[in-house]
């Protein structure tokens, strides 16, 4: 009885498996990254050509943002540090050539933009063409094995309740036993129900394992169908993360523009990194963390156990954070600008001093809201420090963040308990001093 205790627990390990029923979608979810990916590609070749006129300071913002956009986005793997390889080179660099804007814009861009367009077909009904193919394929290949599972699962809770009942009617007919109230004839009957219960656990044990046999007959079939479908999704993967990576080093060679030994330096460093992604490692660790790779604990015949242990119970939030000081604040003074917040399905234009009027990419190919630099007031110095509880601003001028966030504290507390800070995302604003730490 414990050892099928502990597998029922080890089982509860493993319920986020590919080999789930309908756990698939993180598959087919990719070809709607890689679309977007694209799209990101493109505003983020925007926006550097936009820096690339500006020089120095909007050079370092624009290396700093896309950085955070980058690491929080679906791309993964050497390919997302061949990505994070341009950002690096664009911190070291202040100031580059005119012609950069146009390299990127005219080139690169439209590279990204025409390779996408034929990367992926829209329907007309909303999505791709390909995600839809690889969906109706995962279907196909997992209704077989999921209209087993669920008959094994019936099977086993049938089981179960039999051994329930047959345990009920052995206690009923031991306590008959010993009352004296109870007539011989009511003692036959309650023998009568427990051989009853018996016979019905006995067959509903051998349905649950006649249900258990198919399945595992049919899960290699099952497992082999699946595979044969994500190996489908993985060449397509190929193409784009091969795409990407000839992308970055096209990039790569519009951006190194001077002789001098500095910059030859960087862009030594750069090449290096671009060229060290490895398509194979990076699909190797998608199927390893969200593919046929994943571990899986196939479905084993379980004894009943009237006592096994419930799951425990949800964690509650921790005790209240402390009060929040008055509200009655006012404002330090100061810059309060910021860049926007990173939105997949926001478009980002640029507005520039001369007459080219660059195309805008966004998610839906369609325009979309606007997106200019400000001047970044974010710059200077200040502490670090951690939140010990979520806080939710209350007011405009106020900062939002959830415990474990970090910050920087840029003025100490004021005698009404309120300090000011910046996000990461560069956003200002007054917080609760009690609601932090010093890291």
């Amino acid at each position: 009885m414990s050892g099928s205790y502990d597998e029922s627990l080890g089982a509860d390990d493993t319920m986020d498996s590919f080999w789930e029923v309908g756990n698939y979608k993180r598959a087919v979810k990719r070809f709607d990254d890689g679309h977007r990916l694209c799209n990101d590609l493109m505003s983020c070749l925007q926006e550097r050509a936009k820096i690339e006129k500006s020089y120095g300071d909007q050079l370092t913002a624009w290396s700093k943002r896309w950085r955070q956009l980058i690491e929080k986005g679906p791309q993964y793997g050497s390919v997302e540090r061949a990505w994070l390889a341009v950002m690096t080179e664009a911190e070291r660099v202040s100031e580059l050539h005119q012609d950069v804007k146009n390299n990127l814009l005219n080139e690169d861009t439209e590279k990204v933009k025409n390779w996408q367009k034929e990367a992926y077909h829209k329907q007309i009904i909303g999505g791709f063409k390909e995600a839809k193919e690889a969906d109706e394929g995962f279907k196909k290949a997992q209704k077989p094995w999921a209209k087993k599972l669920k008959e094994m699962e019936t099977a086993k809770k049938a089981y179960h309740m039999a051994c329930k009942e047959e345990k009920l009617a052995a206690a009923r007919e031991a306590n008959g036993k010993t009352e004296a109230s109870v007539t011989p004839d009511q003692q036959k009957k309650l023998h009568e129900k427990v051989d009853k219960c018996k016979q019905d656990a006995q067959k509903a044990k051998e349905k649950y394992e006649k249900s258990l046999e198919e399945l595992n007959k049919c899960t290699p079939q099952y497992m082999e169908s699946m595979e044969q479908v994500f190996d489908q999704c993985q060449q397509h993967e190929v193409k784009r993360l091969t795409f990407l990576k000839e992308a970055l080093l096209d990039i790569k060679r519009h951006l190194n523009l001077t002789e001098s030994q500095s910059y030859a330096t960087i862009y030594r460093e750069l090449e290096r990194t671009i060229l060290a992604a490895n398509t194979q490692e990076d699909l190797k660790w998608f199927s390893n963390n969200h593919g046929p790779g994943m571990h899986m604990n196939w479905p084993i015949f379980e004894e009943y156990n009237p006592d096994q242990a419930s799951a425990p119970p949800k964690k509650k939030k921790p005790d209240g954070a402390p009060p929040t000081p008055s509200t009655d604040h006012v404002a330090p003074p100061g810059d309060r600008s910021s860049v926007s917040s990173y939105d997949k399905s926001q478009a980002y234009t640029t507005e520039w001093s001369d007459d080219e009027q660059p195309a805008t990419y966004s998610g839906n190919e369609n325009g979309g809201n606007g997106n200019s630099f400000e001047d970044d007031s974010s710059s200077g110095k200040g502490v670090r420090v951690r939140a010990l509880y979520d806080y939710e601003g209350q007011e405009q001028d106020e900062l939002s963040f959830k415990a474990g966030d970090e910050l920087t504290k840029t003025e100490d507390e004021d005698e009404q308990g309120w300090c000011r800070g910046r996000l990461d995302s560069g956003r200002e604003g007054l917080y609760p001093a009690n609601y932090v730490e010093p890291i």
